[in-house]
């Protein structure tokens, strides 16, 4: 049960320092309170949203957020409140409201802080934080020039839903009554170009995008705005399949959803509700045994990279899937005790999964496949968690003789996710690092297209 206070911020700190002394003074407030362990999460974040549509700005927008969250325990019972008003009454409110609500709630003996030997002790520079503040004209010509770049691509283009530039720089602080005090600052800079195209009765939207920490680690407006328009153009006159068995190939963008998929269900909440199509598969085979996925949290620079998860517990190298074995489960500190373990650093998720890549290219991989799906587009949520049963909609290409044929649409690619993993024929070396997780193509088997 939690309370959220909405009122506004007065006088917010606007430093990482700052944040740390406002999230120690919490977790203080909170014990004088007579909580018998708290924590708490500040954050600060600032950045710019620009839209260019048809070559003229749509939107341009400024954002700053500041946010404060209090988690207090007495004994195993748990309450939590926020606010987004750092003065120092609203704080004191905020931790009163917490320990009022954990009075009142029921016990759970899984509840509380991770244990403070599994803190992190050690905080190194991953490389995150790099400071751009550009002028509204700088924004504004890079979206121009990736919209222009998407437009001219080919006469066949003659709409756009815009090129958009974001911009983002904050920091996030965390801190606990076993004394632990982290923060993290960030940024991150996206480009993003989609546009309409139309070719007789057909008509197709695409989009591509660049995401990096670094704002000259972007691909260039023009690049971004190329790759839109090829991938728009490439796509008219699309045709419907017959219903088949056949070869499925997942791009790169959408490869990691398949690891998603893995990744949910091997989550500690999913494997103690017992609601896991992958239920107790921990040490088992689930993928061939080249399948490897690695996660590195502490890579330099990288989009998902921390040196301790949002319990304040380290984080460290390992082998998520080992020679295509189950390695582990993903635990915070609450689903690790309901499965009578120990959390391993996975509150908030995974940090720079890495899916081993293979020695193929994407044009290798479609030599491979002979004849077969190339997936681009996947619509619909039909991805059933407990059975592992899988239907989505789709678009992409048809294969023939290792070459694409035509674009197809209106498509749906059918199987059940452990049957899917176990028939990953092959991972490409086209790797997409714009996430959490990193992968290449993946070559599945055999999937049902049901068409027309």
């Amino acid at each position: 049960m939690a309370v959220v206070h909405d009122t506004p911020a007065v006088n917010p700190p606007i430093s990482q320092a700052g944040l740390e002394q406002l999230c120690r003074d919490a977790v203080q407030l909170a014990r004088e309170q007579g909580a018998s362990q708290a924590e708490a999460g500040a954050s600060l974040d600032a950045g710019l949203s620009l839209t260019v549509r048809m070559g003229e700005v749509e939107t341009l927008e400024h954002q700053r957020d500041r946010g404060l969250g209090v988690t207090v325990y007495f004994g195993s019972r748990k309450g939590s409140a926020s606010t987004s008003d750092f003065s120092a009454s609203a704080l004191r409110e905020t931790v009163r409201a917490a320990c009022s609500i954990a009075r009142y709630t029921a016990e759970d003996d899984c509840a509380g802080l991770a244990d403070a030997e599994l803190m992190a002790k050690e905080f190194p520079d991953l490389d995150l934080d790099h400071p751009w503040d550009p002028d509204p004209d700088v924004v504004i010509d890079m979206a121009r020039r990736c919209e222009d770049a998407a437009r001219g691509y080919d006469a066949r283009i003659d709409n756009s839903e815009g090129g958009s530039v974001t911009t983002h720089r904050g920091v996030r602080v965390y801190a606990n009554s076993h004394g632990f005090v982290g923060g993290t600052p960030s940024t991150s800079y996206s480009l993003t170009c989609s546009v309409v195209g139309r070719s007789g009765e057909s008509m197709q939207r695409d989009y591509w995008y660049s995401v990096a920490r670094d704002a000259d680690h972007l691909e260039s407006p023009e690049s971004v705005g190329r790759k839109a328009g090829e991938r728009t153009v490439a796509r008219l006159g699309a045709r419907r399949l017959t219903t088949r068995k056949a070869p499925v190939l997942y791009v790169p963008e959408l490869a990691r959803g398949l690891v998603g998929h893995y990744l949910a269900a091997m989550r500690g909440g999913s494997q103690y509700r017992r609601s896991s199509f992958l239920l107790d598969r921990e040490g088992s085979k689930v993928f061939p045994d080249f399948v490897q996925f690695s996660e590195r949290p502490l890579m330099p620079g990288a989009l998902a990279s921390a040196s301790f998860d949002a319990e304040g517990v380290a984080t460290w190298d390992k082998e998520i899937v080992d020679k295509g074995i189950a390695s582990t489960y993903l635990l915070d500190s609450y689903s690790a005790r309901k499965l009578k373990r120990k959390t391993n650093g996975h509150a908030g998720g995974v940090r720079n999964l890495i899916v081993k890549p293979g020695h193929m290219t994407y044009e290798d991989l479609l030599k491979e496949m002979g004849t077969g799906f190339v997936v681009t587009e996947l619509l619909g949520q039909g991805v059933n968690g407990v059975t592992g049963d899988y239907s989505r909609g789709a678009s992409g290409f048809w294969v023939e003789r290792g070459e694409i044929a035509y674009p197809v649409e209106e498509v749906t690619i059918a199987g059940n996710l452990k049957d899917i993993f176990l028939g990953i024929a092959a991972v490409g070396k086209d790797m997409d690092v714009r996430g959490a997780i990193q992968t290449g193509s993946i070559l599945v088997t055999e999937m049902t297209i049901a068409g027309e």
